[in-house]
């Protein structure tokens, strides 16, 4: 039925579906948004049209545009079915590169809904205001679906709410606008099946000044000093800047609060914004408080109601803050832990379990509840950012729940965390290095802790003062989706590395964390994370991730608690037990959630090696724990975590532990203990003294200096496995044949944690991607993403393949992933292979499966995730820079051999742990008899304690066996070889020399 059609029987249809509204004799006619006739496509972003989403792959509805006779509107409707089990529903973005619409003319949105009487909410969201439809402020609602048939469901606008969570927040102005809207969005029922259908969404109805008027104010919070006075400011905005038609009457008045009336100048008064104001005008009101005679107070609060006629009002009710003053926790010159213990003496029960409570910023929207909950700590999950997502933008977001915090009796300020994994991931534009897997292949401890301070100096600059990093996890099997989190299979070299700890962090004693360019450090996952066996995971299609470690205590102590043993030794701030279950064997207890795990969190950890920071639960990590919340809370409380990350169920976990403790099941001491080890991190952060974001360095976010520290990292990680008749490195005047599925993508390059958790191929944020590098570099140079451009003509082929991006146990092998080339990746290895001398790029968070390709390929190199700094890799490729990398994990020839890892008693793979070749350097030459000399001075400069030449005379050793074993890789040749690399980050110089002797022998 043509549309026409359908207006003129209205009353008919009316009569027919007496469930739909008439429309008023003084409305505008309804304006069509969708139709569903054909005239918006399924389409994806930045195309306007539909398209569908979901938390997993099988979580996206299917739609499709249906004929039906009994279609409200026109012929068809679009129809769809789902079965979700996380979340899931379909959009209708209108082009990014079109204007926004504008719908602040009207009442509301409505549609047909075709109900299945299942008693189910369905969500209509809108998308307003920001760049496009996937940067706006996001507004919610819902309808229940308790009918069958068609219905027209009519949903005001004011019915709409601030949605906070899984959306870009915190930066456009909380307002729902109207006149920049960039579509909507249907969220579908999870938990079983079912299908729907839907016709003729549409704007109706006038709009009224109190839909198009709001009173604002600009903070919900005003600290001043004792004595100060407030200035309130009181802004009318309309949609669309139009002037107010009618007038809107503001009246003030100072009551309630914890403050009385001798602390400050009571105020009552009126003002009018007359009919033809201007959206804009701002009107004052001041509030005065008094100095009395106390000389320490905590803060007080003088709330300002605001009643408002003919406007929206405010929200919430501004609040005048008087700041606390004058007692001893806050003077900056006493010892932290007398601070500390005047603070924790004060404190109410409700107050400290609020310090032991973190929520996810999404969920607080404004950040009210911060003050309501006292909430101790904010996190920023990963993709979870301001809109803009920029410097400034984090900032200011941060600095407005850090004003929330001002508002509670003591002030004290919130602790925000982020994950800064490989730089300030999050943030786009900021320096994204190589993940942990490339900044082990550099074996370069000074470089690693440069990568630290320039993720630090980043992260701060945001207003962030602590980061959930590093990951010491030890890997033990590539099939983990966490793989690249690690800086490899041998504790020795995890342990190296952690001189990042410092670079994050400063001085082990503390003392550089209140500097503007140093954030508290997180050592994660304690413990034994990297050990889970495959096929051992409970979570969701996890195979490995969040599974059983099983070892002997021997193993453990040895493998994954060392490095956390030497993490300790370097003062990190923080730990994060692991989701993971340990299985000690011969304990009798067998796998134990780590979260549960008293023995191991307050036992090992705090007592045994003397952390005196605090434990941070991983998201929703005590949920995993067998028995009800409140089983949950107390156990992990009790077996020695400090705070929980209870992202969205915050209140839940605060009313949880409050009734614990006076039930007596988790005692105040231990609650005690907990906030003060809280405390002591703020007081060393300087957050007391200055809980605001300093951004004096945001202008070094993604600056040519931090970016060179990410290039020399990258260069530095690229391992090369082999390099026959010396193709690389590159000649400038060489015509290169460029191709692969990661040479031109920066998301790939990057990986997980980029931007978003998962990371996304793509133009995701500024970098330079390997081709563009290469490009720099070359004369002459042909890409083909494929292959499919003629090779002829050409000197050399690069073909950058290898892994698109994931995170945690969504890249687990097994769960949808595996360790093999896609097929167009090696079909582009095959093709340019074949026609020219190579050289291969493996882009992957983890050694990818080569088998008998190996030999058509001239040239290969692990280049791990370098991260944005594409230049990185030209450096090495073109020479300017020595290829140094070594294999911070073993590469296995076959699935069939994982695990597989240095010192196991069957060694046989296809490049051993510590491989890495290198150029511009000659070979030393030499034999046995060599070897043997090399292995003396080794000795002597070991019992010399002469670390830098024990370390060079190794080197010298494991070229001349790289040069005689080539690749014709065997078990008698990578056993010895593997060792010999342990035994080197051991400071056992003599005994690597001869491990490298047999392995000289064997090839």
């Amino acid at each position: 039925m043509r549309r026409t059609a359908l207006l003129v029987s209205a009353a008919l249809l009316t009569s027919l579906l007496p469930l739909a509204v008439a429309r008023a004799a003084d409305d505008p006619p309804p304006v069509p948004v969708d139709r569903f006739e054909g005239e918006v496509p399924f389409a994806n972003p930045p195309a306007g049209g539909l398209f569908t989403w979901g938390s997993d792959t099988d979580d996206p509805p299917t739609l499709r545009l249906s004929s039906r006779d009994d279609a409200p509107e026109g012929d068809q409707v679009l129809s769809g079915t789902y079965d979700i089990s996380g979340y899931g529903g379909f959009t209708h973005d209108f082009a990014f590169a079109e204007p926004a619409h504008d719908w602040s003319a009207y009442r509301g949105i409505r549609l047909w809904w075709e109900g299945q009487d299942n008693g189910k909410k369905v969500a209509l969201e809108l998308k307003d205001g920001g760049a496009n439809g996937e940067a706006s402020e996001l507004w919610t609602t819902s309808f229940t679906d308790d009918f069958t048939g068609w219905k027209q469901i009519e949903i005001p606008f004011t019915d709409f709410a601030y949605r906070t969570d899984y959306q870009p927040v915190g930066g456009i102005d909380h307002v729902l606008g109207l006149t920049q809207m960039w579509g909507y969005a249907v969220t579908l029922p999870v938990g079983a099946p079912g299908q729907f259908a839907m016709d003729g969404v549409e704007l109706y109805g006038r709009a009224d000044q109190s839909l198009r008027a709001s009173v604002l104010t600009d903070s919900a919070v005003y600290p001043v000093k004792e004595g100060g006075t407030a200035t309130v400011k009181v802004t009318l905005a309309t949609t669309g800047s139009a002037p107010i038609d009618e007038p809107v009457t503001v009246a003030y008045e100072t009551t309630g609060g914890s403050a009385s009336t001798s602390d400050y100048t009571p105020l009552k008064g009126e003002f009018t914004f007359p009919a033809g104001t201007a959206s804009g005008t701002t009107r004052t009101v001041r509030v005065h408080t008094l100095k009395d005679k106390a000389a320490a107070e905590a803060a007080e609060t003088v709330p300002l109601k605001l009643t408002v006629t003919g406007a929206k009002a405010p929200a919430e009710t501004p609040q005048v803050v008087i700041d606390a003053h004058g007692l001893p926790y806050l003077n900056s010159k006493l010892p932290v832990r007398k601070r500390v213990a005047d603070l924790l003496s004060r404190m109410s029960l409700a107050e400290k379990t609020g310090q032991m409570t973190q929520a996810e910023r999404g969920a607080v929207g404004t950040g009210a509840d911060i003050t309501a909950d006292d909430l101790g700590s904010l996190l920023s999950g990963g993709g979870s950012t301001p809109t803009p997502n920029t410097p400034a933008a984090w900032a200011k977001m941060i600095d407005s729940f850090q004003l929330r915090a001002r508002a509670t009796r003591f002030q004290i300020p919130l602790v925000y965390g982020v994950d800064a994994v490989h730089g300030h991931n999050n943030l786009v534009g900021a320096t994204v290095m190589p993940h942990n897997i490339g900044i082990g292949a550099t074996r370069d401890p000074a470089l690693a802790q440069r990568t630290g301070a320039v993720t630090a100096a980043e992260v701060r600059a945001t207003g962030i003062p602590w980061d959930f990093a590093p990951c010491l996890c030890v890997t033990r099997d590539e099939r983990w989706g966490r793989s690249y989190e690690s800086f490899g299979e041998d504790p020795a070299l995890v342990e190296s590395m952690e001189t990042v700890v410092q670079g994050l962090q400063g001085a082990r004693d503390g003392r550089d964390l209140k500097d503007d360019d140093k954030v508290l450090a997180t050592a994660k996952h304690f413990v034994g994370d990297g050990g889970t066996a495959y096929g051992s995971s409970t979570t969701g299609t996890y195979t490995i991730d969040q599974g059983v470690t099983t070892v002997t205590r021997q193993q453990l102590e040895a493998i994954h608690l060392a490095p956390y043993r030497t993490a300790v030794d370097r003062g990190v701030g923080t730990v994060m037990p692991s989701y993971s279950s340990l299985d000690i064997v011969g304990d009798g207890r067998g796998p134990v959630k780590m979260h549960a795990r008293a023995d191991m969190i307050n036992g090992v950890l705090k007592d045994k090696l003397g952390f005196d920071g605090f434990v941070i639960s991983d998201w929703n990590g005590i949920d995993q724990i067998p028995g009800d919340y409140a089983s949950d809370v107390r156990t992990s409380v009790n077996a020695g975590v400090d705070m929980v990350m209870a992202p969205y169920a915050y209140k839940d976990f605060h009313t949880a532990l409050v009734a614990e403790v006076r039930a007596g099941r988790v005692s105040e001491k231990r609650i005690d203990d907990a906030v003060s080890r809280i405390l002591t991190q703020k007081f060393k952060l300087g957050l007391f003294e200055k809980p605001y974001a300093d951004t004096s360095g945001a202008s070094k976010i993604g600056s040519a200096g931090h970016r060179a520290v990410a290039r020399q990292a990258a260069a530095e990680s690229q391992v090369l496995l082999k390099n026959s008749g010396g193709v690389l490195p590159l000649k400038k005047s060489q015509k290169v044949y460029v191709a692969g599925s990661n040479a031109d993508d920066i998301g790939n390059q990057s990986g997980g944690w980029t931007v978003t958790w998962q990371g996304a191929s793509g133009d995701i944020t500024p970098g330079t991607t390997i081709l563009e590098a290469i490009r720099r570099n070359s004369a002459q140079l042909t890409y083909s993403k494929d292959a499919s451009a003629p090779t002829a003509g050409h000197d050399v082929g690069v073909v950058v393949v290898g892994e698109a991006p994931y995170a945690e146990g969504v890249g687990d092998v097994g769960n949808g992933n595996d360790l093999e080339l896609s097929a167009a990746d090696r079909a582009a290895v095959d093709k340019v292979c074949a026609a020219m001398k190579c050289a291969v790029l493996i882009v992957s968070g983890r050694p990818q499966l080569i088998g008998d390709r190996l030999g058509g390929i001239d040239a290969l190199v692990a280049s791990w995730l370098p991260g944005t700094e594409g230049d990185g890799v030209a450096d090495v490729l073109y020479g300017r820079r020595a290829f140094t990398g070594r294999l911070p994990v073993t590469w296995p020839r076959s699935e069939a051999q994982l695990p597989i890892n240095v010192g196991d008693p069957t060694y046989d793979p296809q490049f051993p742990y510590g491989w890495g070749l290198t150029t511009l350097t000659k070979v030393p030459e030499g034999g046995v008899a060599t070897l043997t000399a090399l292995g003396a001075a080794a000795g002597a400069a070991e019992r010399a304690g002469a670390d830098d030449r024990g370390r060079a005379l190794v080197e010298t050793a494991r070229l001349i066996v790289q040069q005689k074993a080539g690749p014709r890789m065997t078990a008698a040749v990578a056993a010895p070889f593997a060792d010999a690399e342990h035994l080197l980050l051991t400071g056992r110089y003599g005994e690597a020399v001869r491990k490298l002797t047999q392995a000289y022998r064997a090839a």
